[in-house]
Parts: structure tokens; sequence; C-alpha cells
């Protein structure tokens, strides 16, 4: 940011002439400290390439990236000529804002300055100050501007009335910080005033934070009482900052589009209030050059605009941007277009598309500077840490991501890059410590695949099981890959180096998996990677950058559960990652940690610098860097609140979860391993509503024998001290191999042998692990499930086995269900719930199977929503089945510790709700909240909407 001080102003200066003024402007930074005396010869030079020359008399002399060598500290000095200086290109100068800049800050400086470029009077009220202080007004004091994006529409709400659109747009208002809770209680009074052509409009400047348009259309364009309602406009106001936004509602309106709202897309309804006319001809762009549109690129746009023969408008597609003139320099500059970020060009008449393909080719080949194209995110070999990123965040904005692990977290950054990895090819090349033959090559990568496998172990002893355990040790089954090691040796046979020759056998086998059709599968191929990389650190010697000591948020590119177990998770407030999905490890790890956590973000987010401040919003999807001090303010406030209700929620975790009415909802805990048990009990568990049995499988090198497996599961029972345990029997196959039981090769595992298909084709391992169950259990509550069952065939099959062992054991208190995680299960409860004894509802995977998107999709996940009304459907379909047989029904998936979800769950008459330990207070609290009927008029709106996004939107809305 732009800080002036009263010591970087200087007033009432006199020039000869514009060389005079700029040798004073280098001497005033040499006096300052900031400079050496060369620099002022790169103010020249800088000045001889093209002139400096801003608008409204001010120009911004800066050095040559060549004079940089002379700056000692980045500086400003501002020179105030009351009497003017004739540039040297003929304009007349009253302000000089002289830049000291060791890299390119003066970029940044430059957009902060443009808002000063088109206000009237400015150059006059500049030459005419007489106070330094009002000099640093004039320039820092940026005019606002009210605010209007994808974020504050709320589109297809399913309402009845004008009122109901103006509520739900000043809830979406609440919702991004624009407003507090006074402002929608004053809408709720207020009524919309009519503009015509069906829209409507409701403000009020009580309590606005923020200026903000919010804009709310039906789901149907409908007629009130007073006429046709096709959008609610709701605004926040404060000054005159909404002026523009409503003068284009006006020029909307002359142009007769107000009814082509109704049934607008976000898109084009933001298109329509920036002044862009529904009849003009558009293009993009993507900016390419590595500061984006400043100066000197910008100054070629408007070269090429002002060629064409009609006018033609410019806007950003990211935001909510007036559509300005591309022929105005300052309106162009004033866009703040950095590289990434998409122009849309818009013109109207004969011609359009001819100028808009010139626009379009200008910026395509770089404006006049040399440009190289957007890189798409690579899984190839280790990242160069030097690598050139793209452009960075922008400050205290909110910019989305995957939301992964809930919770909101505020400090500083800590940018783990992946380490940069220097080997040559060949291993005459490697130093003499290193130097070998192919023997002695093959000696060091052994050796280093040793260690690596040493250092897995105690990985997982550090763990203590969980899902962190899991992953690492199906890590060290990657290490003992004959497969592997076979390709890595034929290298070294050649002369290669043990470096080159382990990257590329890792290289070439993660990017065949990639290439498979499963995406799930490709994104375990990073599994393979991360595996890889740290058999290559070992050879190389490289080792990770330390985390600090005091807290911090972790922001990397992805990560895996080898960088988890590493990690002090007592100082990690939060976890940012440019890659994964909504299921990625990265994702899973940081629910199991309990840190929020926001995945796939882009590579944008590697380029924040450590020790800035970054908000990470869990819950909402967002990560927001160097936060304003209100923005940090109301975050606070937000942590402050959330923890007040977490200790009041850990205080009355031992009481029984009912709704204010007294209906009895039954909160149990989600485990990867007994070793839990006796945690989950101590945060207010009520029972384990699911127990993944496949992590005694996966921890041992050959199935395990029935005694390994009645001490596994008694250590859970005896933890739980009377409270039943709910065990999914075992659920491999798809993303969860086991060595000794090999699969053939499938297009698609997910559609494949996996959960109880696989298991009736070994059912003397299914029967190993009944009993093991049973006799574990004795006469104490034991309820067993079986995993992707599609119809009552597959669970008579498996239930046949279950009676056998049964009759031998005689287990006391025993129940056997399925778990409902396929479509066809769903459909076909009735027939299920005549003979099992419950149902356990997934919602992972039958949400994924139900949409048909995978959930480890980078590009899908976010959509794989368990909120879609298709889901929800399936979820009531299940209930009243189960309901009419008297029997009950839970819920074990992600979607039993949304906040937005508890209540439609309850509402649909679910019966218990199984989530991770760490989250049983918390919806205990949040079901103390609800009364039945409240929650079960949450459901029927779920369940009346179309999307996932409108099921949200409704929920949020009320």
């Amino acid at each position: 940011m732009l800080t002036l001080t009263s010591e970087d102003v200087l007033l009432d200066r006199h020039a000869d002439d514009w060389r005079d003024a700029l040798n004073q402007a280098g001497e005033a930074l040499v006096e300052a400290g900031r400079v050496a005396p060369g620099y002022r010869d790169g103010l020249h030079a800088r000045e001889a390439q093209s002139s400096t020359y801003l608008g409204n008399g001010i120009a911004i002399p800066h050095g040559t990236p060549e004079s940089r060598e002379h700056v000692k500290t980045t500086g400003v000095r501002v020179l105030q000529f009351p009497h003017g200086i004739e540039w040297h290109d003929g304009q007349r100068v009253t302000l000089l804002v002289t830049i000291a800049a060791q890299s390119d800050e003066h970029l940044d400086i430059l957009r902060q300055l443009t808002h000063v470029l088109d206000r009237d009077g400015v150059a006059e009220r500049l030459a005419a100050a007489d106070t330094r202080e009002e000099i640093i007004t004039l320039l820092s004091k940026a005019p606002v501007e009210a605010r209007l994006d994808a974020d504050t529409l709320c589109l297809g709400f399913p309402a009845r009335d004008r009122f109901e659109l103006a509520l739900a747009a000043a809830a979406r208002l609440r919702q991004v910080g624009s407003v507090d809770s006074s402002f929608v209680a004053e809408i709720n009074t207020l009524e919309p005033v009519a503009l015509g052509q069906g829209l409507w409009l409701v403000s009020s400047a009580q309590g606005v934070i923020t200026p903000t348009l919010g804009v709310a259309t039906p789901e149907q364009a409908f007629s009130g009482p007073k006429g046709p309602v096709n959008a609610v406009f709701c605004l926040a106001a404060q000054g005159d900052a909404h002026r523009g936004l409503l003068e284009r509602l006006g020029s909307l309106l002359d142009a007769g589009d107000g009814e082509s709202l109704a049934d607008a897309d976000a898109a084009t309804l933001l298109a329509r209030l920036s002044g862009e006319s529904a009849e003009a001809e558009t293009a993009r762009a993507t900016v390419l050059n590595a500061h984006g549109l400043h100066a000197r690129p910008a100054k070629q746009l408007v070269q090429v605009a002002r060629r064409q023969t009609m006018p033609v408008k410019v806007r950003l597609l990211e935001g909510s941007a007036e559509a300005v003139s591309a022929a105005s320099l300052t309106k162009v500059i004033g866009l703040g277009a950095r590289r990434g970020q998409t122009l849309v060009f818009s013109a109207e008449g004969d011609g359009a598309s001819e100028a808009l393909e010139a626009l379009v080719a200008a910026v395509r080949d770089g404006l006049g500077e040399h440009v190289t194209p957007l890189q798409e995110a690579s899984f190839e070999a280790p990242v160069d840490e030097d690598e050139s990123l793209p452009a960075p965040l922008e400050d205290d904005v909110a910019h989305p991501a995957v939301p992964a692990s809930p919770g909101l977290a505020i400090a500083p950054a800590f940018v783990m890059r992946t380490p940069r990895f220097e080997y040559p090819e060949r291993a005459d090349g490697l130093d003499d410590t290193r130097r070998g033959d192919s023997d002695a090559q093959l000696a060091r990568l052994d050796a280093a695949i040793r260690e690596a496998a040493e250092q897995l172990r105690a990985l997982v002893r550090t763990a203590q099981g969980g899902e962190v355990a899991e992953i690492l040790s199906m890590h060290e089954e990657m290490l003992d890959d004959p497969e592997l090691r076979e390709a890595a040796h034929e290298s070294l046979s050649t002369g290669t180096s043990a470096e080159a020759a382990w990257w590329s056998a890792i290289d070439t086998a993660a990017r065949a998996q990639e290439n498979l059709a499963d995406r799930l599968l490709a994104e375990r191929a990073a599994d393979l990677r991360d595996v890889g990389r740290r058999v290559l650190g070992i050879l190389c010697g490289v080792r990770l950058p330390t985390p600090p000591e005091t807290p911090y948020i972790l922001i990397t590119d992805d990560v895996g559960p080898s960088d988890v177990a590493r990690l002090d998770t007592a100082k990690v407030r939060g976890l940012v990652t440019a890659r994964g999905g909504a299921t990625s490890h990265s994702a899973i790890l940081a629910r199991a940690l309990g840190i929020p956590a926001v995945v796939g973000g882009g590579e944008r987010v590697l380029t924040l610098a450590n020790d800035i401040d970054v908000i990470v919003d869990g819950e909402r999807g967002r990560v927001i860097p160097a936060p304003s001090d209100e923005r940090r303010s109301r975050t606070e406030l937000r942590l402050k609140e959330h923890e007040m209700r977490e200790r009041e929620a850990y205080a009355a975790r031992h009481e029984e979860a009912r709704t204010q009415d007294g209906h009895r909802v039954e909160v149990a805990a989600n485990l990867g391993n007994t070793a839990h048990a006796t945690d989950a009990v101590e945060r207010g568990a009520e029972g384990v509503g699911l127990l993944r049995t496949e992590f005694v499988f996966m921890a041992h090198p050959e199935a395990p024998d029935l005694d390994t497996q009645i001490a596994e599961y008694r250590q859970a029972i005896d933890a739980l001290d009377g409270r039943p345990l709910v065990a999914r029997t075992l659920d491999v196959g798809g993303d969860k191999p086991l060595p000794y039981w090999p699969l053939p090769q499938e297009d698609n595992p997910f559609l494949g042998l996996r959960g109880i298909r696989l298991a009736l084709t070994r059912p003397e391992v299914l029967e190993t692990q009944l009993r093991a169950l049973l006799t574990a259990a004795g006469d104490r509550p034991l309820r067993i499930m079986f995993p992707m069952v599609k119809d009552i065939a597959e669970f008579r099959a498996a239930r046949e086995i279950f009676d056998r062992v049964q009759a031998e054991v005689q287990a006391g208190d025993v129940q056997l269900g399925v778990m409902i995680e396929i479509p066809s299960c769903a459909l076909l409860a009735p027939s299920l719930a005549a003979e099992v004894d419950f149902f356990s509802i997934g919602t992972n995977d039958l949400t994924q199977y139900t949409l048909a998107i995978d959930r480890g999709h980078a590009e899908l996940s976010a959509q794989a929503d368990g909120l879609h009304p298709a889901v929800l459907a399936l979820i009531r379909m299940t209930v009243e089945a189960a309901h009419a047989q008297g029997k009950w029904v839970g819920v074990c998936g992600e979607l039993a510790s949304d906040a937005q979800a508890v209540p439609v769950l309850v509402g649909l008459g679910v019966d218990e709700l199984s989530v991770s330990a760490r989250q049983v207070p918390m919806v205990k609290a949040r079901l103390r909240e609800l009364t039945l009927e409240v929650a079960r008029q949450h459901a029927e709106l779920a369940l009346s909407q179309s999307t996932g996004d409108a099921v949200r939107e409704a929920l949020e809305a009320l």
C-alpha cells in the first residue's frame, strides 16, 4: 500500500524546466537515504524511454531496472510545483510522485494513484494545497465504491412476494459482511419501491459496514398485487458511493432490459449492471503480462482501441468493475488487471467483430511486452522453487477455494514450497562423495529407500492410528513395489545417477496412474510422488523448510500424510493448498485433525508472502490475505463467538442431544481406529456410529487372524462401556487396495469390486471378521453393517454368513444393517427395511453416485454437495421406509456435521448422526438450538429447491 508521511511531501518547489525538477526529485530521494546519487541518472534514462506523466498534473518518475542497484530502501518523495512545469511531452505537471523501487513496487503505487486521475479539480487542489496533510489526503484516500459481485447475488430464490426477495437479498449482504443484523431488521420493515419493468428497490443506511448492492431474483418471475416481480435490488447505502451503480441501473431500464434479469445467470446480470449493452458483441482476452496492465501495456491497448471505428468498452470478468472506455488510459489503468485475469471487451455496430478481434489479438501478443502463456498446474518432477509464479492474490479480498474442513482461523502465513532438487542425469556428474559405478548407485538408492521406509514407520508410530497412519502405511507399501525398483535398476545399468533413475521410475508410474479414467486414482498419483520426493530428498541431502515456532497458517501446493505427521498441529491454525479436492488426502487429514482448511485454491496462493496475516474460512471456502482492520475485527469477533460456543458445547458434551421440544437424536463418533474410542467418549459421543474396520487389515502385511481382530475390536468395545458400536465390515477396493489381496485392473474401480461385493468373493475373510466382532462384543451392544450393498440379494448373501457365525457365538445384543451408499439401495429401501435392523447413510458415496461426480475430482468436487435435493430425496425415502418397519436410520457421512445440514437431516427424520469425535460437542449444541417443527421446515424448504446451491442459499436466508 502507498503510505505517505509528512516527511515524504515537499511543498512549494520551483524549477527552471523538467530536467531541473527531475534533478530535485533525485536529490530528495538521496537526502532521505532512499537511494545513492547514481539513481538520478536512472530517472533521466527512464524519462528518455517514455514520459511518466499520468494525468491530472501528476508525473511518477522512477528509475530503470538497471538503476535499481542504487536503491537502498523502497520509498516515495512527493514534490509540489504550484506554478507548474512544462514536461517534455508538452503536458503541464504540478506534482512529482518520485519512486525509489527495488523491484516493481512502482506498479502497485501507480495502481493506487489511478483513483486521483479522473477526479475533477484534483490537479488544481494539489497545486494550491498549502499543507502536507492536504496533499496526503488527496493522494491516499480513494473514493469508496459500492460493491456488487457474484457473492452479493441471490438468484433463483423460491419467493412468493417481493418482500421475501428483499429479505433474501439483505440476508446475503449480511453473509458477505457488508451489513450487520440491524440492516436486515430495517429492511424487513420497508416496502420495496417499483422501478418499472418488474424491478424493485429497497435501501437503508442502517447498519451498513460497506456500501453494497444485493440482487435477488425469483425462481420463476411472478406478478404480485402491485405488478410483476423480476428482481429486487437491496442497497446498503453509504454516502454517494452507490451513485454509479444506480446510474447504470437507470441506463438498463432506459434500454428496456429489466425483464431480462428474471432468468439471467450471474455473469449476464453483472454484465448488464456493468453498463455492457445486451446488443453488444463481446470478446474475452486473458492478461498475460507479468505485471498486469500497468502504464506501458495499458497505453498500447488504448492506442489500439483509439484506432477502431466505434467505441469499445472493457471490464474485468473477475468482479463487478464498471465497463469503461478502452480508449481512456486512466480508466484502463484503473481496472487494476493482473496477470491471469480476464478482460471483457464489448462493442456495437458494423465492424464490431473486427474491432474486438484487434483488441484481443493485441492482448494476446503482449501489448508491447514479451509474455509467456499461462501454465496449467504441473504434476511433473519436483518443482523448482525459483520458477515464476502467477500474479499475487489481492490484499483484503476473499479468494474462493474448495471448503475442506470447517472452522475459521487468522494467523501469519507460512508458505511451504516444494524444495529444489538438483542432481545430474549421469552418475559421472555427481560429486566425489556420491560418484561411482552402477553398483555404487544401486547401493545408494537401496539405502535411501530403506531410510525412507524407516522414516515412514516412525511417522506411523507418531500418528498413533487414524487416517494419517493408514495413508502413511500405504506409502510404505509403495516403497516396496518391486516394479518401481526394477524400473530404477534398469536405468542405473546405463550409467544414470541414482537420483535420476529413481525419479524417472516414479514419474513414469505416476503419469501412467494419472492417465487412468478414474480421477480419484489420478489424484492418488500425488501420493506416489510424495513417496518419490522422500527418497529423492535423502539422495540429494535436501530437507523441507522449518515451520515457525509461533502459530501460523500453512500454505502449500498440497499436503501429504508425511507432511501432516511432521507438523506441530498445536501451531497450525489453518491450511490452504493450491491443489486437491474436497476428498483429497489433504482435506481428509485436515478434518481428522480439526484444522480449518480450504483446498484447490490455485497456484496464486503460493505467491503469498511469509508472515502476512491470512484468514482461512473453511466453511465458506475462502482465503483472505492481508485483511483490513475492519475485516480483521469482524473475523476476530466471529472467532470469539465461535470459541465461546465451543466452550459452552464442550461443557455440555455429556448431556443428551435433544431439541428444545424434547426430540431425541443420538450423536455418535466416526472412528478410523479403535485406539480413538476413549477420546470419542470423553468428547461426549453416545457411541460409535462408524468404525472403519479396514484399518486392521491395512496395518498388517497379511490378513489379520481371528485373535488379532478380536483384540482390536475389544479395545473399542471396552472403551465404550456399554455404549453401542456400529462396525462397518471390510470396505476395500477402489482407492483402498490391500497388497495381499490383488485385484484385476478395472477401468473404473469405484463401479467394480469393492465393499460387500469384494468381501463375498472371499467369504472366509468375512466370516473371520464377523466372528471376531461377535466374540469381542459378547453381551455388549454391537451393530454390524455391510458396505456398498445394491439390493436385497447382496444383503441376504452376507446375512447367511452372519447367521451361521452368530449361531455359534451367540452374542447378546446384535443388530445387522446396511449402508445406504448406492442410489439403488435407497430406491429399494422398503424391501430392505423388512429384513434389516437399521440403515446407516454414507452421504459421501451416496452423493458421488447420485450426482455422477467423482468427489475427488479437482474441478468438480465442490459441486458434489450432499445437500443437493436429489440426495435429500433419497435420504427421505430411506427414512420413510425404515420408520414404516420400526427401524432406525443414522447418517455417518460428512453431511452429518455440516451446520446447515443438521436441521435438514433432523427434519427428514434421521435418528442418529455420526461425526468426527471433535465435532460431537458442536453437533449436540446445534441440535439443542432447534425445535422439531423448525427442522421440518428446513427439510421441506431444502426439498423444494432445484439445485444444491439453491438449497444452501435458501437455508442461509432463513
